[in-house]
């Protein structure tokens, strides 16, 4: 029965390689929103380059050959000690020439905090639109504005087609540092690993959980202190100055005051927590701006979205990490078991992981 579903898994392999082709010789001409998503994959997976070939070429710039060849070691260690695919993915590498390699669009009503879904096959309903070209992103989000949405432009500078192609290590994706190199290749690699479609709080949550202790033990492999904890708990700490912010916004949202007011609140909302991210940022960071690019842009119910979206339950899989022993075949096991759930069950279970660690954080700082 197994080998059956395993056969079922590669014929459906195949015909969706020979859908996404056709879709490109049908749609690639023509403004569809699809047709650009196809002629932006295949012009990706056309520019790849194996990463092997690259580090062993010695007419190839001698910083890229390096951060290659550590990157694939990187590459190893997640399947090896993480428990993530094995597979062709991140073994090759493509020049985009370009500093991200789509742009998300977010949206929400101008009062309320819930994003506009949009459902795709295989990938599930998601709470954003991604675009290959910046103009096009910004044209819908210009759109959406006109409609009185909320909106949001974030580069991406890398996504995984969950193990339906060969994902490329971008050029995009080496404005980062090695250790943030290596944590996004673990975080993509989450996904290929385990993807629940419809609920991007839980598989972003997961991935990233699995980016930041990956990132921690990959560290101590090679004999090298772990991420810095300050800027790690300083994110921590903006993401709930923004999850509270979003929560009072929530409140207000259901009123039923006169819209006027409504609007008025909002803003007051925002300065409220531009307010407090400064006292934050001068008080615990000492005069650290990590995010002042963030803070300092023009703010909406949008500009929050992907802090609810990509860190909520962060903590609960911690908290699931622990309880399996910090062992990653039993912490995927039970990943796995959560993604079974009804969402009703799944949220459950996960706000009382949430509940366990911080109580287990409040008694280890006491």
């Amino acid at each position: 029965m197994a080998r059956m579903r395993h056969i079922f898994v590669l014929l459906y392999h195949l015909l969706l390689r020979r859908i996404f082709l056709l879709s490109v010789l049908l749609l690639s001409g023509c403004a569809s929103y699809y047709g650009q998503l196809a002629s932006g994959q295949l012009s990706l997976l056309q520019s790849r380059q194996s990463i092997d070939t690259l580090i062993g070429d010695p007419g190839q710039d001698a910083e890229l050959r390096q951060r290659l060849a550590l990157l694939l070691k990187a590459r190893a260690f997640a399947s090896s000690n993480l428990g993530l695919p094995d597979n062709a993915s991140y073994r090759q590498y493509a020049d985009i020439q370009r500093s991200y390699v789509v742009w998300n669009v977010f949206a929400t009503p101008e009062f309320s905090v819930e994003p506009l879904q949009h459902c795709f096959p295989i990938a599930g309903c998601v709470a954003y639109r991604g675009y290959f070209h910046q103009s096009a992103a910004r044209a819908t989000a210009a759109e959406l504005s006109l409609t009185g949405l909320d909106t949001l432009v974030a580069g991406v500078d890398a996504y995984s087609t969950l193990g339906w192609f060969a994902d490329p290590v971008l050029s995009s994706m080496l404005r980062r540092n090695d250790e943030q190199l290596a944590a996004l290749v673990f975080h993509e690699l989450a996904h290929q690993r385990l993807y629940l479609p419809g609920d991007t709080a839980f598989n972003e949550s997961y991935a990233s959980f699995v980016e930041q202790e990956g990132l921690r033990e990959w560290q101590a492999l090679r004999g090298l202190p772990p991420p810095r904890a300050e800027r790690e708990r300083a994110y921590r700490q903006l993401v709930e100055l923004v999850l509270a912010t979003r929560e009072r916004l929530r409140v207000l949202y259901a009123s039923g005051q006169p819209e006027a007011i409504m609007r008025t609140n909002k803003q007051a909302e925002f300065m409220r927590l531009r307010q407090a991210y400064h006292r934050l940022r001068e008080r615990d960071w000492k005069g650290q701006g990590y995010f002042d690019h963030w803070i300092n842009q023009p703010l909406n119910n949008a500009t929050l979205l992907p802090f609810g979206l990509y860190d909520g339950w962060t903590p609960a899989f911690a908290r699931l990490f622990e309880q399996s022993g910090r062992n990653w075949p039993e912490f995927h096991a039970a990943v796995e078991k959560l993604a079974q759930l009804t969402d009703s069950e799944r949220n459950r279970q996960l706000q009382a992981l949430m509940t366990e660690q911080g109580q287990q954080t409040q008694t280890a700082g006491t």
